[in-house]
C-alpha cells in the first residue's frame, strides 16, 4: 500500500482506480429491481477517434481571441490508458509519492490492465474530449454572433494527462497569433486541486520557457451559479424525475453527487463544497425544491478523512430506510466520463442498486451535447469580455492554510497580466 497525499480532486477517481480496484460482487439479488440505466447508449456515442493535435477548425481569418478549455480529460482509447496513468502519478501537483520519478511508471505499468477492463466497459475510452468538441464549437460559433469586434473566436482544448495537453494547446495558440487568451475552467466550482493545477500548468509553461507570453491572459476560473448552468442542470433533472411512475415521483429522492476531497484538503480552506454547495441550492430553488434531496460525495480513496456522506454509502443507508426511488445528479461534471459512465452507471445504478434492493434508480443525463449549455459557455466569455477584469476576486485569495507555493506564483502570474 503506497501512502499518497492526494491534490487534484478531479483525480482522485483515476487514482482509485489504480489504487483501490473494483470489489463490489457484480451478482445480482433475487429482488426484483427496476433500473433504468442509459449508461451504454451514452457511451456507444463516443466514437473513439484519437487525434494528438490540439484541434482542427478552419479558419478565414487570424484568430483574435482564442478560449482554453481545461480539464483533466481522459484516455480517448485503451492503449491511452498506461500513458494517462503514467502522466498522473508523475503530477507532484497532485500527489507526492516516495521516489516518485521511479515509483509512478511502476504503479502505471501495474495498473493499467485493471483500468483497460472499465474503460473497455463504457465503449473503449473516455468521451470528454468529445463532448469538449461539441462544447466548443457551438460556444465560439455564438461567440462570433455575440461579439464581432472580439472574433474571430477559437476554442481549444487544454487536458492535464492526455492529448491535446496543456502546454501543447497553448504552443498551438502562440503559433496562431492570437491576441487576447482566455483560460477557461470547465470544472464550474473551483479548487485548488482541479482548476488550480490547471492554471499552475500555464504558468510552469511560460515560467519553464523564461518567455513573456505574447497573449494576454484572463481566467474564467468559476461559475458554479451561472444561470444557464443551473437551468440546464434543473431541466435534465425534471426530464428524468418524470419517467418514474407518477405514483413515486414526488418521493424520489434527488442525490447530487460530486468527487470527494479529503478533509486535509478542505481544512486548508479549498472553496470547493461551498460553490458545489452553491449550485445545488440554486437547482433546488429552479425546482421549487419539488423533491427531497441531499449533496453526497464519491470517490473516496484510502483510510484518511474525506468529505461525506459518500454516495454509495447514501443509497445503501436510504434503503434501509425505505427510501428506494433515487435519482443521481452528477453535478460537478458537465460531460460524461469514467465517473458518471462506470462509476454511477455500473457500480451505483447497477450493482449496488441490485445488492440493497432499489426499487427505481435512474441518473440525469450529462450536459454533454445540450445546446443551451453551449450558450452558457458563450455568455460566460461573452460577460468575461464585457468586464475587462483578469480572473474573479476569488481567485486573487490564496487558501489560507496553502502549502503549495506554485499557487502563489500561479496566482502572481495571472494578476500581473495586463489587458
Amino acid at each position: 500500500m503506497y501512502l499518497v497525499h492526494t491534490n487534484m480532486a478531479a483525480a482522485f477517481r483515476a487514482a482509485k482506480r489504480v489504487l483501490c480496484p473494483f470489489t463490489k460482487s457484480s451478482s445480482c439479488s433475487q429482488v426484483r429491481v427496476q433500473i433504468q440505466w442509459r449508461g451504454q447508449s451514452r457511451a456507444a456515442a463516443a466514437t473513439q477517434t484519437k487525434s494528438t493535435e490540439p484541434q482542427i477548425q478552419p479558419e478565414k481569418r487570424k484568430t483574435k481571441t482564442g478560449i482554453l478549455m481545461l480539464n483533466m480529460g481522459g484516455p480517448e482509447t485503451l492503449g491511452d490508458v498506461h500513458d494517462f496513468l503514467l502522466r498522473l502519478f508523475l503530477d507532484k501537483d497532485l500527489m507526492t509519492l516516495p521516489v516518485q520519478n521511479k515509483l509512478a511508471p511502476f504503479i502505471a505499468k501495474r495498473r493499467t490492465p485493471k483500468i483497460q477492463e472499465q474503460y473497455s466497459k463504457i465503449g473503449g475510452g473516455s468521451p470528454i474530449k468529445k463532448w469538449t468538441v461539441t462544447q466548443g464549437e457551438g460556444m465560439v460559433k455564438l461567440l462570433d454572433e455575440m461579439s464581432p469586434h472580439t472574433a474571430p473566436h477559437k476554442y481549444y482544448i487544454g487536458f492535464r494527462y492526455v492529448h491535446p495537453l496543456t502546454e501543447e494547446a497553448i504552443e498551438e495558440m502562440e503559433k496562431d497569433g492570437v491576441e487576447r487568451a482566455i483560460a477557461f475552467t470547465q470544472y464550474p466550482q473551483y479548487s485548488c486541486s482541479t482548476t488550480g493545477s490547471s492554471l499552475n500548468a500555464i504558468y510552469r509553461y511560460y515560467n519553464k520557457k523564461g518567455e513573456k507570453p505574447k497573449m494576454k491572459w484572463s481566467i474564467i476560473d468559476r461559475w458554479p451559479t451561472h444561470p444557464l448552468l443551473i437551468q440546464c442542470f434543473a431541466d435534465h433533472i425534471q426530464k428524468e424525475l418524470d419517467l418514474f411512475p407518477p405514483e413515486k415521483r414526488k418521493d424520489v429522492v434527488i442525490l447530487f453527487s460530486a468527487h470527494s476531497l479529503p478533509m486535509s484538503v478542505v481544512n486548508r480552506g479549498d472553496p470547493y463544497p461551498q460553490e458545489v454547495g452553491a449550485t445545488v441550492q440554486r437547482v433546488m430553488e429552479k425546482l421549487n425544491f419539488s423533491n427531497p434531496y441531499r449533496l453526497v460525495w464519491q470517490s473516496k480513496v484510502g483510510p484518511m478523512p474525506w468529505l461525506g456522506p459518500q454516495t454509495d454509502e447514501t443509497i445503501e443507508g436510504l434503503c434501509k430506510r425505505g427510501k428506494k426511488n433515487i435519482l443521481l445528479v452528477p453535478i460537478a461534471f458537465t460531460s460524461d466520463h469514467i465517473e458518471t459512465l462506470y462509476e454511477l452507471d455500473i457500480e451505483y445504478a447497477q450493482v449496488l442498486a441490485n445488492e440493497c434492493g432499489v426499487e427505481n434508480i435512474r441518473r440525469a443525463e450529462s450536459l454533454n451535447g445540450n445546446p443551451l449549455f453551449s450558450k452558457a459557455l458563450a455568455d460566460l466569455v461573452y460577460s468575461h469580455i464585457q468586464s475587462n477584469e483578469i480572473c474573479s476576486k476569488q481567485l486573487t485569495l490564496r487558501c489560507p492554510l496553502c502549502v503549495n507555493p506554485v499557487c502563489r506564483e500561479a496566482k502572481s502570474f495571472f494578476t500581473n497580466q495586463q489587458l
